[in-house]
């Protein structure tokens, strides 16, 4: 079964300013229907009304004030403004009204900004953001803005129970936090989130009304990421989110980049050896067995230099997958070349034995393709149980000897040290 697309409502009565909408909108994997009046909307909204979002157009033939706008929020649909005009009457208006946003349609610029917004809508979903203040009125202001823009909201009064909550709720990335709140202040509890989590993995940004012009730099010396003044406005508020938001996504990407292989998307060696560290770090406070094994496809030399290298390529891919069909949960790398890294934890050793027999059988009933080639596939498996009497590089010495009898016995078998 498909993923169900999410569906745009674009009023619009500019046919040809529509399908530039429409094609934004497509492009992020929206359904997209267009109207040009509010008459059309009515009719529209009568048979159906299940719209993940709406462009409207502040001006139509027959909705000349903004008038489409408040029928579309009656119906819980939200709603990104276009408007060909802007004055201070204008924008105080539209934002009285709780839109997500509004988009002046003066450039191209404009509409680079309105397809950042789509993608965020659809995207901010999968974000948890953790407000932290004592005033109940304005963490709920903050909150209200936040779910407007569809992020999952947390909120709390205090830092105690900031803390207490980003440990239990590991998938929040942004924290805004007021200055002064009883016990731990905001500036206490910036310090004490930076000590677990760097700037690489959670924006923090600072909320203060103190009159005081250094607060700002108070925060970010501190380890907050931005800063905002109380009261603050609603289109700066967003426009820091966003760039936040943004900015992490491209660290994540570097990082991903750093850390994975590019042809299987798997971990990278470097990125094993550094996980398996930590897990080393910590195997005298668990009881489950662990075990580091060395995946390696046979013959590998053979298939890139007498079949093809898009086989070959086939093949490692191919390999990968199921190495992630079998051992999901576990961590998986790809060393490089032919062979891969698995770092297995289970309850008992033949528990692990019995898996990575079931992957070595399956890649062996494994066919891969290339330019209508088929190619039969086997891996040879060394292993070795993960322990802390030895550092992480012996048991990779261990593996790779078991891995290299494996081979040495005509393959497609597990040896074990």
């Amino acid at each position: 079964m498909g993923i169900v697309s999410e569906h745009l409502l674009v009023i619009e009565d500019s046919m040809g300013i529509a399908k530039v909408i429409e094609k934004l909108g497509l492009s992020l994997g929206y359904q997209v229907t267009i109207a040009t009046t509010l008459a059309q909307v009515k009719s529209l909204l009568e048979n159906k009304n299940d719209f993940f979002l709406a462009t409207v157009d502040y001006g139509l033939p027959d909705a000349l004030d903004g008038e489409a706008i408040q029928f579309v929020l009656e119906h819980s649909i939200p709603s990104i403004v276009m408007t060909g005009r802007m004055d201070d009457k204008t924008r105080q208006k539209i934002l009285n009204l709780p839109v997500v946003d509004y988009i002046t349609k003066e450039n191209t610029q404009a509409y680079h900004y309105l397809l950042r917004i789509l993608h965020c809508q659809l995207t901010n979903r999968e974000i948890s953001v953790l407000v932290v203040d004592d005033s109940l009125s304005s963490r709920n202001q903050v909150s209200l803005l936040l779910k407007r823009r569809n992020f999952n909201v947390f909120s709390v009064e205090d830092g105690t129970k900031a803390l207490a909550l980003l440990e239990e709720h590991p998938e929040i990335k942004i924290v805004i936090t007021d200055q002064a709140m009883p016990g731990m202040d905001g500036l206490e509890l910036v310090q004490k989130i930076r000590k677990e989590h760097s700037q690489n993995e959670l924006i923090i940004i600072g909320l203060s009304d103190a009159e005081r012009s250094f607060e700002s730099a108070r925060f970010i010396k501190n380890g907050a990421d931005d800063f905002l003044r109380k009261p603050f406005c609603q289109e700066e508020f967003y426009c820091r989110i966003m760039q936040s938001i943004e900015k992490l996504k491209y660290i994540e990407e570097i990082g991903a980049a750093a850390n994975k292989d590019y042809l299987t998307a798997l971990y990278n060696r470097r990125y094993f050896l550094d996980r398996a560290g930590d897990v080393h770090k910590n195997l005298t406070s668990t009881n489950e067995v662990y075990l580091l094994a060395i995946v390696y496809i046979d013959d590998f030399k053979n298939i890139n230099e007498n079949v093809s290298h898009e086989m070959g390529d086939n093949v490692i891919i191919d390999t990968a997958k199921l190495l992630t069909q079998y051992f999901g949960k576990s961590l998986i790398a790809r060393f490089g070349g032919a062979e891969f890294g698995l770092l297995i934890t289970k309850l008992n050793l033949q528990a692990i034995k019995n898996d990575l027999e079931q992957l070595r059988i399956a890649i062996a009933k494994h066919t891969s393709t290339a330019k209508n080639l088929n190619h039969q596939i086997t891996v040879s498996i060394g292993a070795s149980t993960f322990t802390d009497e030895h550092p992480v590089k012996m048991h990779m010495k261990k593996a790779d000897e078991a891995l290299h009898q494996a081979i040495k016995n005509g393959g497609n078998q597990i040896q074990m040290t």
